[in-house]
């Protein structure tokens, strides 16, 4: 069971304060190391921040020392009550650039205010200061921080670092969600239409439509999941590819299937095909954003496989 704060002796706010430099060091080790493909500059921010925590560490471990001998138990921070549960950060793959500057500046604000509550509460004069120290260099971590970004992080170093967080976008999410779209809008066009035209019943074609949109959505999505575990290509965590593509498939499927809860079949029908060319236009927008396909070529390409689909379904329900 966790301990309460107020409770620990001077000897355990020294070995938690030993063992919360330590793993504030080896977490800012496992940030540069998880970031130095892709972001170099930023990789070794996060070296000199790790060497500042070692430095932290070194001083605490004198003063207990001093005070203690040389045993230090080992007392971590879920032992004690009140820190702030974080997920280990090798279950975080890949890394985001901007979710690892956030968790920063969370670890180096819960820190400082540890130091501030253990200053206040030991007794020893030397322990009192060390520790008032060190929630003033915990508070100049930030600054520390922003004049390390200035030297490391240039204009043009920023710039390849937005570009390199940009690709990890597309591979991880848009190139999911794409394909998962791609195939929910085009491909259950010519059942919904097929059925539609065969039986003139809108309740039928919502049936269909909805059956195909939801089946094409599990299946893209457990396909997506087993293509690739992600750590050679760098397209992320399986498992969120796949609830993106599978879930972009449903959606591309359903928007087409929605307008036949419309009891009038000509209706729904002429709404249908109006959805059909708003969801073929959104395709070819994002292939230009963010795959840099001429948006004409996108539009030419998606379009004429989109009608070739939508009149194969006509003709069959029709026959």
């Amino acid at each position: 069971m966790a301990k309460n704060f107020k409770d620990l002796s001077e000897q355990e706010i020294l070995a938690l304060a030993i063992s919360l430099e330590e793993t504030d060091a080896r977490i800012y080790a496992d940030f540069a190391a998880g970031l130095r493909a892709d972001y170099p500059a930023t990789t070794q921010i996060f070296k000199e921040m790790e060497a500042e925590e070692d430095e932290h560490r070194g001083k605490l471990i004198e003063e207990y020392r001093r005070r203690f001998g040389e045993h230090i138990p080992l007392i971590r921070r879920e032992d004690v009550k009140g820190f702030v549960h974080r997920k280990p950060v090798w279950m975080i793959r890949p890394l985001g650039i901007k979710t690892v500057r956030r968790q920063a500046e969370i670890m180096e604000t819960e820190t400082r205010r540890f130091y501030e509550r253990a200053a206040n509460k030991v007794s020893d004069a030397s322990t009192r200061q060390l520790l008032g120290n060190l929630a003033e260099a915990e508070r100049k971590h930030m600054t520390l921080a922003e004049n390390l970004q200035q030297k490391y992080l240039t204009p043009e170093v920023e710039a390849q670092e937005e570009k390199a967080h940009r690709r990890l976008f597309v591979l991880q999410i848009v190139q999911p969600g794409l394909a998962g779209l791609m195939d929910g809008s085009v491909s259950t066009l010519a059942p919904v239409f097929a059925a539609a035209f065969a039986t003139h019943s809108s309740h039928a074609a919502f049936v269909v439509g909805l059956a195909a949109s939801v089946g094409a959505g599990i299946s893209m999505a457990f396909a997506e999941a087993a293509s690739d575990d992600g750590s050679l290509t760098g397209r992320g965590k399986p498992l969120l590819r796949g609830v993106v593509c599978g879930l972009m498939t449903t959606a591309g499927g359903i928007g087409h299937t929605l307008p036949y809860l419309i009891p009038n079949f000509r209706t729904a029908t002429a709404i249908a095909v109006v959805i059909v060319a708003i969801e073929l236009l959104l395709i070819s927008w994002i292939r230009k954003r963010y795959m840099d396909t001429p948006f004409l070529r996108a539009a030419f390409q998606v379009i004429v496989g989109g009608v070739l689909v939508f009149l194969v379904g006509i003709w069959i329900g029709s026959s």
